[in-house]
């Protein structure tokens, strides 16, 4: 016999007070003309939700999801607000990285542009409200909440050619979100709900109505980053500030992979017969975008093309779709998002104060630079998967999970080629990134910096003299990311047991569908 469920720890409700707070912090920025409020609510804001993520990954480890329906309906129509343990990590993960980067941003005097810190708040409450629904429309209508103010935000800060890079961020992002409604139309008209706990309750999913599902999946793909349609996201983020894009790197492509790992581990819960197609996608993500690295010749460029080989790695969770694989590609998720935007604050406090990312423009900073050296060693270790940082186990997770199936049968061709395609992946990043080291921290001492190439993108060269050095205050955040990374390496376990207390969640979604639809 069935135990009893357990009475929720605290009122379901509350759920709404993580989207209501960073949006009423929005409309208050813009009312009140106060830069000390204004950076109080740009920290403020993502620690609370922090906070409370924090207690709900206490509370999940009993009690496995949280759900209310707004607005008094019957369940299934009503608008689901859902958490469990993979929805309370990725709120934990995003308002860590979005604390450090809006204090990287205070640091640099970005947040001083009108109306930054509450195009910001508009863009963490498309975040949060996407992570938290449990419903297709509702995460599409999110989805345009976090992305409607970044185009604003690119215009505003980063280098001249903003303009026209903003121009083609809104142009690909609106084609994007129309075919995501398109798809969202498509699965109520064959399901007849876009409701994740009913259609995850439904005995079988009809061919038209994985095929609709499948073009919500494509269009989340087109927003993570992935190959092939990354090129308008390597184009575009480099050509912002470093802030603004580690801003972005840990919101958009995340909360994008965020809802296909939803999609696939709770409504499907064993692979479609379309998983080949996303199996290509995933593993030329992770070797083109490896491989990419080799030809750019800019520190964010490079930087950029490496998330989309993150991206692939990620993905091959939702390939794999075991518990094994869900719980390294969840693992990876977090590593990426803490190395990703650590190293671009870093960078960012490079270019801020010699003020280029060019790599022919940037030498010898090994010894000028000593504690920045380290951090981007341990960072770019990170990346291909070195110790002592996070990103050996996100990648030997991988490996073991596509090695070593549940069913105990031998490994699978695809298996196969997606380790083959993570260790190649491995081997190409590893020499796109010691060209990176080479150009930017090896060789003669620097002798001229570009004062006003961070604010022009102009490289008028001036004498380099013995007090130009990168500030701390610039150092700190990017240094605490990376930081992070390490210790998930000493101490992983923590982690791990989130993971994959999140894995089992979505394969096993018997709790989820209970808590969306009312049924005890």
């Amino acid at each position: 016999m069935e135990n009893p469920p357990v009475a929720a720890p605290v009122d379901p409700a509350l759920l709404l007070l993580l989207v209501a707070v960073p949006l009423a912090a929005a409309a208050l920025s813009t009312l009140v003309k106060s830069r000390t409020f204004d950076r109080t609510l740009l920290i403020g804001v993502p620690v609370f939700v922090g906070a409370a993520a924090v207690v709900l990954l206490v509370i999940h480890a009993d009690h496995a999801v949280l759900a209310h329906s707004v607005g008094g309906y019957l369940n299934g129509l009503a608008i689901p607000f859902v958490s469990d343990s993979f929805a309370a990590l990725l709120l934990l993960v995003t308002s860590v990285a979005s604390v450090l980067c809006g204090w990287f941003l205070i640091s640099t005097g970005e947040d001083q542009y009108r109306f930054v810190p509450a195009l910001i708040l508009m863009m963490l409450t498309g975040a949060y409200g996407t992570i938290l629904t449990g419903d297709l429309f509702n995460m599409f209508v999110f989805v345009e909440v976090m992305v409607l103010p970044s185009y604003a935000l690119i215009a505003v800060t980063g280098t001249w050619r903003r303009l026209g890079v903003a121009r083609m961020f809104v142009i690909v992002n609106l084609l994007t979100s129309t075919l995501l409604l398109v798809g969202v139309g498509f699965v109520y008209g064959t399901t007849g709900t876009v409701n994740i706990g009913t259609l995850a309750a439904m005995d079988e999913i009809d061919a038209p109505g994985q095929l609709a599902l499948g073009l919500v999946v494509v269009a989340f793909l087109i927003k993570a980053g992935a190959v092939p349609a990354h090129t308008w996201l390597v184009r575009s983020y480099p050509n912002t500030s470093a802030g603004m894009m580690a801003l972005f790197s840990a919101l958009h492509s995340k909360v994008a992979i965020y809802a296909i790992f939803r999609i696939y581990g709770t409504v499907f819960g064993e692979p479609p017969a379309w998983t080949w197609a996303l199996a290509v996608v995933a593993v030329a993500s992770i070797l083109v975008g490896s491989l990419s690295g080799m030809a750019e010749n800019r520190v964010r460029n490079t930087l950029a093309v490496q998330m989309t080989s993150g991206v692939g790695h990620i993905l091959v969770g939702v390939v794999l779709l075991t518990s094994a694989a869900l719980q390294a590609g969840i693992f990876y998720t977090v590593h990426h998002i803490l190395t990703m935007a650590g190293l671009l604050l870093i960078f960012g406090a490079v270019e801020q104060t010699y003020g280029t990312g060019l790599y022919r423009k940037l030498t010898g900073l090994a010894r000028r630079e000593k504690a920045t050296a380290v951090l981007v060693v341990l960072g770019l270790f990170s990346l291909v998967g070195l110790p002592p940082t996070s990103g050996l186990w996100g990648k030997v997770g991988l490996v073991v999970a596509a090695a070593v199936p549940t069913d105990g049968e031998s490994t699978s061709v695809m298996g196969w080629v997606l380790i083959a395609a993570i260790i190649l992946g491995s081997v190409l990043s590893l020499f796109a990134l010691i060209r990176l080291w080479r150009g930017v921290f090896w060789g003669e001492d620097p002798d001229t910096y570009y004062p006003d190439g961070r604010l022009t993108g102009r490289s008028r060269a001036t004498t380099l003299t013995a007090d130009v050095r990168i500030p701390t205050r610039l150092l700190v955040p990017g240094a605490v990311l990376i930081g992070l990374s390490v210790v998930l390496f000493i101490a992983p376990q923590p982690l791990i047991d989130v993971t994959q207390r999140s894995a089992d969640g979505l394969l096993s979604n018997g709790d989820y569908i209970r808590a969306v639809l009312g049924h005890g």
